[in-house]
């Protein structure tokens, strides 16, 4: 059973929401809440495995609560996708450097939500590979840093490897097949990698690649 927080500032969005994913049987606890700071401490409380936050909120913007709540240590820490009204590449990309999972359209279908939050708690990446790189590849900074706080020197050659594999959008038995190995030791490797660099989701971990130099703009891996 899943724990989801659904976190908006607007009452009839979120209890829309909020009564949907109540509709469906099985799917766990959802709990609300209306801004930013409410989100942190409800976070705190709930622990959940889900965080459905809006992007722009008074008191404590949905990037900022993001951060906070990924700072706070909870194990698992909770995947969090963001709610925005609109396709803000800018918004969107600052998410996922920020550790969520990805994005979600407020206006989109109710069926389309609910396959959306089953995906996101079987998976660590809402977003298509695909639609990650093309982001990524807009707004990227090369040499940027300050994700995480590691380093590429803490990680081994084949911890290299998997993640410029997993920059480029291939999925973990992808990854073993161009690498040779078993799934699970590709899932063994990519863990390592989101340890040292003390990252919180894959599409986070996309983000350090291509602002290291790992995975390049319009080419090749290094």
């Amino acid at each position: 059973m899943a724990r989801i927080l659904v976190v908006d500032d607007q009452h009839l969005i979120r209890s829309g929401i909020v009564t949907l994913l109540r509709t469906v049987e099985g799917l766990g606890t959802v709990v609300e809440a209306s801004d930013g700071v409410e989100a942190v401490a409800a976070a705190r409380e709930h622990h959940p495995d889900l965080i459905l936050m809006d992007i722009k909120m008074p008191r404590l913007s949905g990037l900022a609560a993001a951060e906070r709540i990924l700072a706070l240590g909870l194990d698992p820490a909770p995947r969090i996708v963001v709610l925005t009204t609109f396709d803000d590449d800018e918004f969107v990309y600052a998410a996922l450097r920020a550790g969520c999972s990805g994005f979600l359209l407020k206006d989109m279908p109710p069926q389309q939500l609910l396959s959306a939050v089953t995906a996101t708690l079987s998976a660590d990446l809402l977003v298509a590979p695909a639609h990650v790189r093309r982001l990524i590849e807009r707004h990227v900074h090369p040499q940027r840093s300050g994700i995480g706080t590691g380093s590429t020197s803490m990680l081994t050659g084949r911890e290299v490897e998997v993640l410029g594999y997993v920059a480029k959008g291939l999925g973990n038995e992808e990854i073993a097949g161009h690498m040779c190995v078993s799934e699970s030791t590709v899932k063994t490797h990519l863990h390592r990698v989101m340890t040292k660099l003390h990252l919180h989701s894959r599409a986070q971990a996309v983000v350090f690649a291509y602002e290291t130099g790992i995975a390049q703009v319009g080419g090749e891996r290094r």
